[in-house]
Protein backbone atom coordinates (compact mmCIF):
# COMPACT_ATOMS: atom_id res chain seq x y z
CA UNK A 1 0.00 0.00 0.00
CA UNK A 2 1.25 3.45 -0.93
CA UNK A 3 -0.06 6.93 -0.14
CA UNK A 4 0.08 9.53 -2.91
CA UNK A 5 0.54 13.04 -1.48
CA UNK A 6 -0.21 15.81 -3.97
CA UNK A 7 1.54 19.05 -3.06
CA UNK A 8 3.90 17.07 -0.83
CA UNK A 9 6.79 19.49 -1.35
CA UNK A 10 4.81 22.41 0.08
CA UNK A 11 4.23 23.64 3.61
CA UNK A 12 1.53 21.30 4.91
CA UNK A 13 2.26 18.53 2.42
CA UNK A 14 5.90 18.19 3.47
CA UNK A 15 4.82 17.80 7.11
CA UNK A 16 2.35 15.12 5.98
CA UNK A 17 5.10 13.21 4.19
CA UNK A 18 7.25 13.29 7.34
CA UNK A 19 4.35 12.05 9.47
CA UNK A 20 3.61 9.21 7.04
CA UNK A 21 7.24 8.13 6.87
CA UNK A 22 7.54 8.29 10.66
CA UNK A 23 4.58 5.87 10.77
CA UNK A 24 6.28 3.44 8.38
CA UNK A 25 4.07 4.22 5.37
CA UNK A 26 5.19 4.03 1.75
CA UNK A 27 4.80 7.48 0.18
CA UNK A 28 5.04 8.99 -3.29
CA UNK A 29 4.88 12.77 -3.81
CA UNK A 30 3.45 14.62 -6.80
CA UNK A 31 4.28 18.34 -6.88
CA UNK A 32 4.88 20.87 -9.65
CA UNK A 33 7.30 22.81 -7.37
CA UNK A 34 5.51 26.10 -8.12
CA UNK A 35 5.49 26.84 -4.39
CA UNK A 36 7.16 23.71 -2.99
CA UNK A 37 10.82 22.72 -2.67
CA UNK A 38 12.73 19.58 -3.64
CA UNK A 39 14.68 19.65 -0.38
CA UNK A 40 11.43 19.54 1.61
CA UNK A 41 10.79 15.97 0.44
CA UNK A 42 12.86 13.30 2.25
CA UNK A 43 14.79 10.92 -0.02
CA UNK A 44 12.69 7.98 1.19
CA UNK A 45 9.69 9.41 -0.68
CA UNK A 46 9.96 9.47 -4.49
CA UNK A 47 9.22 12.97 -5.81
CA UNK A 48 7.47 13.16 -9.17
CA UNK A 49 7.58 16.69 -10.59
CA UNK A 50 4.33 17.26 -12.42
CA UNK A 51 0.78 18.58 -12.40
CA UNK A 52 -1.94 16.77 -10.45
CA UNK A 53 -4.29 17.70 -13.29
CA UNK A 54 -2.23 15.64 -15.76
CA UNK A 55 -4.52 12.63 -16.06
CA UNK A 56 -2.03 10.39 -17.87
CA UNK A 57 0.70 11.07 -15.31
CA UNK A 58 -1.61 10.57 -12.32
CA UNK A 59 -3.06 7.35 -13.74
CA UNK A 60 0.41 5.94 -14.34
CA UNK A 61 1.54 6.83 -10.80
CA UNK A 62 -1.51 5.27 -9.18
CA UNK A 63 -0.88 1.99 -10.98
CA UNK A 64 2.92 1.92 -10.73
CA UNK A 65 3.00 2.58 -6.98
CA UNK A 66 -0.16 0.59 -6.15
CA UNK A 67 -1.69 3.58 -4.40
CA UNK A 68 -4.47 2.81 -1.92
CA UNK A 69 -4.92 6.35 -0.58
CA UNK A 70 -4.60 9.88 -1.95
CA UNK A 71 -4.03 12.83 0.36
CA UNK A 72 -4.71 15.89 -1.75
CA UNK A 73 -3.07 19.18 -0.71
CA UNK A 74 -2.11 20.78 -4.03
CA UNK A 75 -4.10 24.00 -4.45
CA UNK A 76 -3.94 27.75 -4.69
CA UNK A 77 -4.84 29.33 -1.34
CA UNK A 78 -4.57 33.15 -1.44
CA UNK A 79 -8.03 34.66 -0.87
CA UNK A 80 -7.40 38.13 -2.41
CA UNK A 81 -5.82 36.49 -5.47
CA UNK A 82 -8.90 34.30 -5.85
CA UNK A 83 -11.09 37.42 -5.87
CA UNK A 84 -8.90 39.06 -8.51
CA UNK A 85 -8.46 35.92 -10.65
CA UNK A 86 -11.34 33.52 -9.96
CA UNK A 87 -10.92 31.45 -13.12
CA UNK A 88 -7.38 30.53 -12.05
CA UNK A 89 -8.79 29.10 -8.82
CA UNK A 90 -11.64 27.23 -10.49
CA UNK A 91 -9.16 25.74 -12.96
CA UNK A 92 -6.50 24.75 -10.43
CA UNK A 93 -8.53 23.87 -7.36
CA UNK A 94 -11.73 22.51 -8.91
CA UNK A 95 -11.26 21.37 -12.50
CA UNK A 96 -7.93 19.65 -11.81
CA UNK A 97 -9.39 18.00 -8.69
CA UNK A 98 -12.12 16.57 -10.92
CA UNK A 99 -9.41 15.05 -13.13
CA UNK A 100 -7.60 13.63 -10.09
CA UNK A 101 -10.81 12.06 -8.81
CA UNK A 102 -11.54 10.53 -12.20
CA UNK A 103 -8.15 8.83 -12.22
CA UNK A 104 -8.67 7.63 -8.64
CA UNK A 105 -11.95 6.01 -9.66
CA UNK A 106 -10.40 4.52 -12.80
CA UNK A 107 -7.55 2.99 -10.77
CA UNK A 108 -9.85 1.74 -8.00
CA UNK A 109 -8.25 3.83 -5.24
CA UNK A 110 -10.49 3.29 -2.19
CA UNK A 111 -9.46 6.18 0.09
CA UNK A 112 -9.24 9.93 -0.51
CA UNK A 113 -8.41 12.65 2.04
CA UNK A 114 -9.11 16.19 0.92
CA UNK A 115 -7.57 19.43 2.16
CA UNK A 116 -10.64 21.64 2.44
CA UNK A 117 -11.03 24.93 4.28
CA UNK A 118 -13.06 26.87 6.82
CA UNK A 119 -13.62 29.37 3.99
CA UNK A 120 -16.53 27.17 2.86
CA UNK A 121 -18.57 28.65 5.73
CA UNK A 122 -18.18 32.27 4.66
CA UNK A 123 -19.47 34.45 7.52
CA UNK A 124 -20.85 31.86 9.98
CA UNK A 125 -23.83 32.87 12.09
CA UNK A 126 -22.60 31.00 15.19
CA UNK A 127 -19.22 30.51 16.85
CA UNK A 128 -17.71 28.01 17.14
CA UNK A 129 -18.97 26.82 13.76
CA UNK A 130 -20.02 23.17 13.37
CA UNK A 131 -19.81 21.05 10.24
CA UNK A 132 -23.60 21.19 9.92
CA UNK A 133 -23.60 24.97 9.58
CA UNK A 134 -24.66 26.35 6.19
CA UNK A 135 -21.87 26.59 3.63
CA UNK A 136 -21.90 30.03 2.05
CA UNK A 137 -18.37 30.99 0.97
CA UNK A 138 -17.76 34.66 0.27
CA UNK A 139 -14.76 34.28 -2.05
CA UNK A 140 -13.80 32.12 -5.05
CA UNK A 141 -11.18 30.27 -2.99
CA UNK A 142 -13.85 28.95 -0.63
CA UNK A 143 -16.22 28.17 -3.51
CA UNK A 144 -13.51 26.29 -5.41
CA UNK A 145 -12.97 24.05 -2.37
CA UNK A 146 -16.66 23.55 -1.66
CA UNK A 147 -17.19 22.36 -5.23
CA UNK A 148 -14.62 19.63 -4.61
CA UNK A 149 -16.48 18.58 -1.45
CA UNK A 150 -19.63 18.25 -3.57
CA UNK A 151 -17.78 16.19 -6.16
CA UNK A 152 -16.40 13.90 -3.47
CA UNK A 153 -19.86 13.27 -2.04
CA UNK A 154 -21.26 12.41 -5.46
CA UNK A 155 -18.31 10.21 -6.42
CA UNK A 156 -18.48 8.33 -3.11
CA UNK A 157 -22.19 7.68 -3.69
CA UNK A 158 -21.52 6.29 -7.16
CA UNK A 159 -18.23 4.41 -6.72
CA UNK A 160 -16.22 2.37 -4.23
CA UNK A 161 -14.37 5.35 -2.82
CA UNK A 162 -14.66 6.72 0.70
CA UNK A 163 -13.30 10.11 1.64
CA UNK A 164 -12.53 12.44 4.51
CA UNK A 165 -12.79 16.18 3.88
CA UNK A 166 -10.89 18.15 6.51
CA UNK A 167 -11.87 21.80 6.80
CA UNK A 168 -8.72 23.56 7.95
CA UNK A 169 -8.74 26.67 10.04
CA UNK A 170 -5.52 28.78 10.14
CA UNK A 171 -2.45 26.56 9.92
CA UNK A 172 0.79 27.81 11.47
CA UNK A 173 4.03 26.72 13.14
CA UNK A 174 6.73 24.28 12.07
CA UNK A 175 7.82 20.71 12.66
CA UNK A 176 8.94 20.45 16.31
CA UNK A 177 12.03 18.52 15.14
CA UNK A 178 12.99 21.37 12.79
CA UNK A 179 12.64 19.32 9.60
CA UNK A 180 10.11 21.49 7.77
CA UNK A 181 8.20 24.76 8.04
CA UNK A 182 6.55 27.54 6.05
CA UNK A 183 9.18 28.30 3.40
CA UNK A 184 7.38 30.19 0.63
CA UNK A 185 9.11 33.61 0.36
CA UNK A 186 5.98 35.67 -0.28
CA UNK A 187 3.53 33.66 1.83
CA UNK A 188 0.56 35.60 3.15
CA UNK A 189 0.01 33.61 6.37
CA UNK A 190 -0.21 36.06 9.28
CA UNK A 191 2.29 34.36 11.58
CA UNK A 192 4.78 33.92 8.74
CA UNK A 193 4.50 37.62 7.85
CA UNK A 194 4.83 38.75 11.48
CA UNK A 195 7.84 36.50 12.09
CA UNK A 196 9.56 37.88 8.98
CA UNK A 197 8.88 41.42 10.22
CA UNK A 198 10.37 40.54 13.63
CA UNK A 199 13.51 39.20 11.95
CA UNK A 200 13.90 42.25 9.69
CA UNK A 201 13.04 40.41 6.48
CA UNK A 202 10.08 42.70 5.93
CA UNK A 203 9.82 46.42 6.65
CA UNK A 204 7.10 45.97 9.23
CA UNK A 205 3.68 44.65 8.28
CA UNK A 206 0.10 45.71 7.54
CA UNK A 207 -3.07 44.86 9.43
CA UNK A 208 -5.94 44.68 6.96
CA UNK A 209 -9.03 46.01 8.71
CA UNK A 210 -9.49 47.27 12.25
CA UNK A 211 -13.24 47.94 12.06
CA UNK A 212 -14.55 44.37 12.16
CA UNK A 213 -17.18 43.42 14.78
CA UNK A 214 -14.58 41.77 17.06
CA UNK A 215 -13.23 42.75 20.49
CA UNK A 216 -10.34 44.77 19.03
CA UNK A 217 -11.60 45.40 15.49
CA UNK A 218 -9.19 43.00 13.75
CA UNK A 219 -10.11 39.63 12.25
CA UNK A 220 -10.43 36.67 14.62
CA UNK A 221 -9.07 33.24 13.61
CA UNK A 222 -8.51 29.75 15.03
CA UNK A 223 -4.78 28.95 14.67
CA UNK A 224 -3.78 25.28 14.53
CA UNK A 225 -0.27 23.84 14.68
CA UNK A 226 0.70 22.15 11.41
CA UNK A 227 1.78 18.97 13.23
CA UNK A 228 -1.64 18.61 14.89
CA UNK A 229 -3.17 19.14 11.45
CA UNK A 230 -1.23 16.36 9.74
CA UNK A 231 -1.94 14.03 12.65
CA UNK A 232 -5.62 14.59 11.90
CA UNK A 233 -4.92 13.23 8.41
CA UNK A 234 -3.24 10.17 9.93
CA UNK A 235 -6.31 9.61 12.11
CA UNK A 236 -8.49 9.97 9.01
CA UNK A 237 -6.39 7.46 7.08
CA UNK A 238 -6.57 4.88 9.86
CA UNK A 239 -10.32 5.31 10.09
CA UNK A 240 -10.84 4.90 6.33
CA UNK A 241 -8.65 1.81 6.17
CA UNK A 242 -10.60 0.32 9.08
CA UNK A 243 -13.80 0.62 7.04
CA UNK A 244 -15.00 4.05 8.15
CA UNK A 245 -17.41 5.84 5.87
CA UNK A 246 -17.09 9.24 4.26
CA UNK A 247 -17.04 12.20 6.64
CA UNK A 248 -16.34 15.93 6.79
CA UNK A 249 -14.58 17.37 9.84
CA UNK A 250 -13.31 20.72 11.04
CA UNK A 251 -9.69 20.85 12.16
CA UNK A 252 -9.13 23.62 14.68
CA UNK A 253 -8.69 24.20 18.40
CA UNK A 254 -12.06 25.76 19.13
CA UNK A 255 -10.79 29.18 20.20
CA UNK A 256 -9.66 32.26 18.32
CA UNK A 257 -7.04 34.99 18.45
CA UNK A 258 -7.30 38.34 16.73
CA UNK A 259 -4.73 39.61 14.26
CA UNK A 260 -3.55 42.17 16.81
CA UNK A 261 -3.24 39.50 19.53
CA UNK A 262 -1.12 37.32 17.23
CA UNK A 263 1.16 40.26 16.41
CA UNK A 264 1.57 41.05 20.12
CA UNK A 265 2.50 37.40 20.74
CA UNK A 266 5.14 37.50 18.00
CA UNK A 267 6.57 40.69 19.50
CA UNK A 268 6.75 39.14 22.97
CA UNK A 269 8.29 35.85 21.84
CA UNK A 270 10.81 37.53 19.51
CA UNK A 271 11.45 40.49 21.82
CA UNK A 272 11.27 42.79 18.77
CA UNK A 273 8.89 45.76 18.45
CA UNK A 274 8.47 46.01 14.67
CA UNK A 275 6.31 48.50 12.78
CA UNK A 276 2.62 47.66 12.34
CA UNK A 277 0.65 49.69 9.80
CA UNK A 278 -3.15 49.82 9.88
CA UNK A 279 -4.75 49.40 6.46
CA UNK A 280 -8.22 48.88 5.01
CA UNK A 281 -9.99 45.57 4.74
CA UNK A 282 -8.99 43.02 2.11
CA UNK A 283 -11.62 41.61 -0.22
CA UNK A 284 -13.05 38.26 0.85
CA UNK A 285 -11.97 38.22 4.52
CA UNK A 286 -14.62 37.12 7.05
CA UNK A 287 -14.57 38.89 10.42
CA UNK A 288 -14.40 35.85 12.69
CA UNK A 289 -14.25 32.09 12.29
CA UNK A 290 -13.53 29.53 15.01
CA UNK A 291 -13.89 25.74 14.78
CA UNK A 292 -16.07 23.36 16.67
CA UNK A 293 -13.88 20.25 16.91
CA UNK A 294 -16.30 17.89 18.66
CA UNK A 295 -16.84 15.75 15.55
CA UNK A 296 -13.17 15.14 14.77
CA UNK A 297 -12.45 14.25 18.38
CA UNK A 298 -15.38 11.86 18.52
CA UNK A 299 -15.18 10.24 15.07
CA UNK A 300 -11.43 10.26 14.39
CA UNK A 301 -10.13 10.16 17.97
CA UNK A 302 -8.04 13.25 17.25
CA UNK A 303 -6.39 14.96 20.21
CA UNK A 304 -4.36 18.17 19.78
CA UNK A 305 -0.88 18.25 21.31
CA UNK A 306 0.35 21.75 20.40
CA UNK A 307 -2.54 24.03 21.33
CA UNK A 308 -0.30 26.89 22.45
CA UNK A 309 0.04 30.10 20.43
CA UNK A 310 3.43 30.93 21.96
CA UNK A 311 4.79 27.49 21.02
CA UNK A 312 3.48 27.91 17.48
CA UNK A 313 5.14 31.32 17.18
CA UNK A 314 8.41 30.16 18.75
CA UNK A 315 8.75 27.25 16.31
CA UNK A 316 7.87 29.50 13.37
CA UNK A 317 10.60 31.91 14.49
CA UNK A 318 13.13 29.10 14.85
CA UNK A 319 12.29 27.81 11.38
CA UNK A 320 12.50 31.27 9.80
CA UNK A 321 15.90 31.94 11.40
CA UNK A 322 17.37 28.88 9.70
CA UNK A 323 15.52 29.23 6.43
CA UNK A 324 17.75 31.79 4.73
CA UNK A 325 20.78 29.51 4.92
CA UNK A 326 18.73 26.56 3.70
CA UNK A 327 17.36 28.43 0.69
CA UNK A 328 20.73 29.93 -0.25
CA UNK A 329 22.46 26.57 0.18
Amino acid sequence: MTVLVTGGAGYIGSHMVLELLDAGERVVVLDDLSTGFRWAVPPEAPLIVGDFGDAALVGELLRRYEVDAIIHFAAKIVVPESVANPLLYYENNTAKARSLLAEAVRAGVPHFIFSSTAAVYGEPKASPVTEDAPTSPINPYGRSKLMVEWMLADVAAAHSLNYTALRYFNVAGADPKGRSGQSTPNATHLIKVAVQAALGRRQGMDVFGTDYPTHDGSCLRDYIHVTDLVRAHMDALRRLRAGGGSITCNVGYGRGYSVLEVIDTVKRVSDVDFEVRLAGRRAGDPASIVASNERIRRELGWEPRHDDLQEIVRQALDWERGLEARLSG
